[in-house]
């Protein structure tokens, strides 16, 4: 399936600005941001997007766990999820990965390459961490 719509979840704004505009105007995606999981975990189910970019890293719930809340909801379940996060030793990055995510990016990330980098751990193409 082509990489359309992305949702993007990030307490940071500056981030989650940087990341978006990325996003939509160097790789042409369409993009929901979400400052909250809470408010992403309302909405995933209306929205469906191809894929979710999770900060790992988020007050009230991190990344796995929102990960974790996804999963259990039926129509959302294989909706694939990447994390962004600046935790990346390799015990860290393979706790990620066995959470269920595809691929692990790095903060901080260069906006020219970030969505290259997202629509290759899509398509699962190369290593699961960039």
């Amino acid at each position: 399936m082509e990489l359309k719509t992305i949702m993007l979840v990030d307490d940071e704004p500056d981030i989650l600005t940087v990341a978006e505009l990325a996003l939509t105007k160097v790789g042409g995606f369409d993009v929901v941001s979400y400052t909250s999981s809470k408010k992403a975990l309302e909405d995933v189910t209306h929205l469906l997007p191809d894929l979710i970019i999770l900060d790992m890293m988020m007050p009230n719930m991190n990344g796995i766990q929102t990960l974790q809340k996804i999963k259990t909801i039926k129509a959302a379940e294989n909706i694939p999820v990447i994390f962004m996060t600046a935790k990346v030793q390799n015990n860290e990055i393979d706790d990620y990965i066995a959470s269920g995510a595809i691929g692990v990016i790095r903060k901080p990330f260069d906006p020219m390459t970030f969505p290259e980098k997202v629509r290759q751990l899509y398509e699962g193409c190369g290593d699961y961490y960039v």
